[in-house]
């Protein structure tokens, strides 16, 4: 697999470091943020080739976040994959809603992050 630019984001630092060493372990380059602001900021001026995007965050959580990433021309064609604590049927149909491509459930194994790039081919 080529080197992919990956935007992390999570407003835990634990649940960042993790997902981020994940990613980094499987050969990309991570971006990281600890909201959907920042969030949304680094995907237009870094242009990553995929996004994992926590759901529970203040100020702006992850649906809103990929909303405007979803709407916006720099950034609607970059992959969003949730990775959350939420896992129930509807949590995984809303986000298909909002423009996200999968969902990820916490806790989750490396495998599971790394078949997600899958949308990002």
């Amino acid at each position: 697999m080529p080197a992919r630019k990956v935007l992390a984001v999570d407003d835990s630092a634990a649940d960042l470091t993790n997902i981020r060493n994940v990613l980094t372990e499987a050969g990309c380059m991570v971006v990281t943020a600890s909201n959907g602001k920042e969030a949304f900021d680094k995907a237009k001026s870094d242009q990553p080739d995929m996004i994992f995007l926590d759901i529970i965050m203040p100020e702006m959580d992850g649906y809103e976040t990929c909303r405007m990433l979803a709407n916006n021309p720099d950034t609607k064609n970059i992959p969003v994959v949730f990775v959350t604590s939420k896992g129930q049927k509807a949590d995984r149909v809303w986000a298909q809603m909002q423009g996200g491509k999968d969902l990820v459930q916490k806790p989750y194994t490396k495998e599971q992050i790394v078949e997600m790039f899958k949308y990002a081919a």
